[in-house]
Parts: C-alpha cells; structure tokens; sequence
C-alpha cells in the first residue's frame, strides 16, 4: 500500500509539473515561430530553457521527496555552467534520465540533445524541442549514398547549420553510444566484447564532434550503476522501490585529431577514431565491475 500511495503521489505531481510547464512553453515557441525577429527570438530561446531547467528542478525536488532513492553522485566538483559539453553515458532504463540529471543539473549547462529531423514533427514536443534550439540532424545511409553521390557532406552541412544556432551559448550535449538500452538479450545478440555494455557507436560521436566540436570543451564520461541484479524501471523509481544509486562522472580531454577528420569517408581516421571510443567504454566497463562489487559489499 505504501508503494502504491508513493507512486500515485509522485506521478501525480510528476504530471502537474509538466503541464504547468508545457503550456507557456508552447506558447514562448509559438511566439517564437511567428515572429522572426532576433531579439524576440533570443528572448523566448531564453525564456523556455528557464522553464525547461526549473521543470527539471522540480522534478529532483519531487523525487528527492517523496522516494528513498540515494542518487550517490561522484565528480561533480569538476563541473561548470560556463563549460560546453559532450556528455556520454551507459543507458540501462529511463531512470537513467533522473540519474543524469541528478548528476549534473545546475552545476553544468542544460541538457541539449541531437535529434532525428522527423522528430520535430512530434505534436507539441516537436515545437517545444524546436523553441529549445536542438539540432534536428538528418542522416544518409551508405546506400542512399551510393545511388546519389551528391548527397556526400549534405547532411554534415544541414547539422552545423542547425548548431549555427548554438553558438556562444554554453551546452551540455547528450549521446548515448549504444544506441537503445542495455539488455542481455541484446548483449548475447551482439556478442558484446564488454561485460556490461553494448558495443558504442561511434559515428554519432565523430558526427557530433565533426558539426560543433570548436564549442565542446570536454567529454563529460557518466557511468550509472545501480544496487541489484538488474536495473529498476521507472515505475519502480515512482513507486520508491530504487535505493543506491552510483552516479560516477568524470572529464576527459577532447583530442583536437578526433574533431577534424572525416568519420565516414577516411577509413584510418576512422579506424582512429573507433579505437578512442572502444579504449573509454573499456574503462568504463572496469569502472562498472567495481562499482557493482562496491553496491555488493554494501548489501
């Protein structure tokens, strides 16, 4: 009963808070589509992140509340408001969402992500991401390549032009390198060479530092354990059933070589490239045996 009233309480203010904030949002994003002018523009760019990052506030007050969870965050001393991010991360659940931003909400740049040009479509959501300056990126297969070569570089060009928007304005930008959550179904399928990871994607992550990567200052390393035999749901995180959480963060340098080369086109910078991501996701996979021996120890 206790779960049940919990999950009912979080939700319910959960909910309230986003309709509070999604409406003048939409309507800041309106304004914004209509009015073409750059002042107004600038000023309702503002406007709806200061909504977005209070929404994201009064989440963590919510969940901080209401639910037992201890988001036992590791790092955050060297973070900055000032600083542009590429911000990467194992993804497990959706509370790996909260977890992220009870690392690093107000202690560096709001979150900014790259998103599929179809998604601005989205009823609502499409505007409201659209008012918040994310880059709708658009993106051509090897194949579609192939039948028309003119449409090398045409989707780079689209992109920075999209982060054109982004410039002089601090970022903190997400990538999840494996692509979709960690299962071990998925981890069996791929013959994953890492004991807790799925295998990184690293084209996301040349293509990101190839369209914008004079603005990113570090790489932002988050690694999510938590207490367990497997991760929580989101409805578990609502219903107060989450306990330990180890939120580990952690900067690296951005390789100047790693933002100048062409990912898909220069199979060395390629081969490069690949073997800088695979040598931070083994680190990473080490980093996640440990913490799970500590979450054991604790147990």
């Amino acid at each position: 009963m206790r779960a049940l009233l919990t999950g009912v309480a979080t939700s319910t203010l959960l909910f309230l808070n986003t309709l509070a904030g999604i409406l003048p949002m939409l309507v800041l994003s309106l304004i914004k589509l209509l009015i073409p002018w750059r002042p107004v523009q600038s000023g309702c760019f503002e406007a709806v992140r200061w909504i977005a990052s209070t929404w994201a506030s009064i989440n963590a007050h919510i969940f901080r509340l209401l639910t037992p969870t201890r988001w036992d965050v590791r790092g955050q001393q060297a973070l900055s408001r000032k600083e542009s991010l590429l911000v990467i991360s194992n993804h497990q659940s959706w509370v790996d969402i909260p977890a992220l931003m009870a690392a690093i909400h107000g202690k560096a740049p709001f979150f900014t992500f790259f998103l599929k040009r179809e998604l601005i479509w989205v009823p609502f959501l499409g505007l409201a991401w659209w008012a918040l300056e994310y880059p709708f990126m658009r993106r051509y297969s090897r194949q579609q390549l192939e039948k028309n070569p003119a449409l090398r570089g045409k989707d780079l060009e689209i992109t920075r032009k999209a982060c054109d928007r982004l410039q002089g304005r601090p970022v903190s930008l997400v990538n999840y390198l494996e692509g979709t959550r960690f299962t071990l179904a998925k981890h069996q399928a791929q013959q994953s060479p890492y004991r807790y990871l799925l295998k990184p994607k690293s084209g996301g992550v040349a293509f990101t530092l190839s369209a914008m990567g004079d603005q990113l200052h570090q790489l932002l390393d988050v690694t999510v354990v938590y207490a367990g035999e497997r991760p929580p749901t989101f409805v578990e995180l609502l219903t107060g059933k989450v306990g330990h959480v180890i939120i580990d963060v952690e900067k690296h340098p951005i390789p100047e070589i790693m933002k100048q080369g062409d990912y898909q086109e220069d199979e060395a910078f390629r081969e490069m490239f690949q073997q800088w991501i695979n040598q931070l996701w083994q680190q990473k996979d080490e980093k996640i045996d440990r913490l799970r021996k500590e979450l054991k120890g604790q147990a």
